[in-house]
């Protein structure tokens, strides 16, 4: 059997479950803006001048609209897309790590947390993402900004049965904060796609169904389109 005809007959209560969850996103924003009103970021917020070869991809960005069908209605196209390079959090390692590093790859760039319900829904939807598509041209990046040590989000990912996605943190929440400052973060989940330059030029706020056919065609309409 094929991952296509996997995805294609994954349970539906699954999806469902995450377009009711959706809902919650307004009450989880309330909670997140609360909680990192006053802190600190440790990221550097990149710069949004004209010349910046990220302002010239408005054009790719829009043209991703339309293929933001059905499970994935929600992602936009950037109006102005503006440069995620700076973006810093912590690798799997341990070791300091920024999206910069990423650069040669597609990614969609998740924020999530254990206390997200929202999150736990949308999880194994993207680890189902990254194990059918991820490769040396795109990757699912899933962030938690959980405080304290790796235990927990370690342990809520192996009770979901994560097995494709690695865990990447930012227990600052720095990373959320900046992408609040530049009006892409609201609540948890938050997803953003960035394309091989390190620009953003696609995001979404609350679930959504990744492990779908349509969120697959809009990773590879993406890509190709870069």
């Amino acid at each position: 059997m094929t991952d296509d005809n996997r995805t294609q007959k994954s349970p539906r209560n699954a999806s469902r479950k995450i377009i009711l969850l959706a809902g919650l996103a307004g009450i989880v924003a309330g909670a997140v803006a609360v909680y990192v009103m006053e802190r600190p970021s440790g990221n550097i917020v990149a710069s949004t001048n004209p010349s910046d070869q990220c302002a010239m991809k408005t054009d790719a960005a829009k043209k991703l609209d339309a293929a933001a069908t059905g499970a994935v209605a929600a992602m936009r196209g950037a109006d102005a897309p503006q440069s995620m390079s700076e973006l810093a959090f912590t690798a799997p390692d341990g070791k300091p790590a920024r999206l910069s590093d990423f650069k040669g790859k597609t990614l969609l760039v998740n924020l999530w947390a254990t206390w997200c319900l929202p999150c736990r829904e949308e999880m194994p939807a993207l680890d189902a993402l990254e194990s059918k598509k991820g490769g040396d041209d795109f990757q699912v990046v899933t962030i938690n900004i959980d405080t304290g040590d790796d235990e927990k989000p370690k342990a809520f990912l192996s009770e979901i049965g994560v097995k494709s996605l690695q865990l990447y943190r930012d227990v600052s929440m720095g990373v959320f904060n900046d992408l609040k400052r530049k009006n892409l973060a609201f609540g948890l989940p938050v997803t953003v796609l960035v394309d091989k330059d390190g620009c953003q030029i696609a995001a979404m706020n609350g679930p959504a169904d990744w492990s779908s056919d349509d969120a697959a065609r809009f990773i590879d309409a993406a890509i190709s389109g870069q």
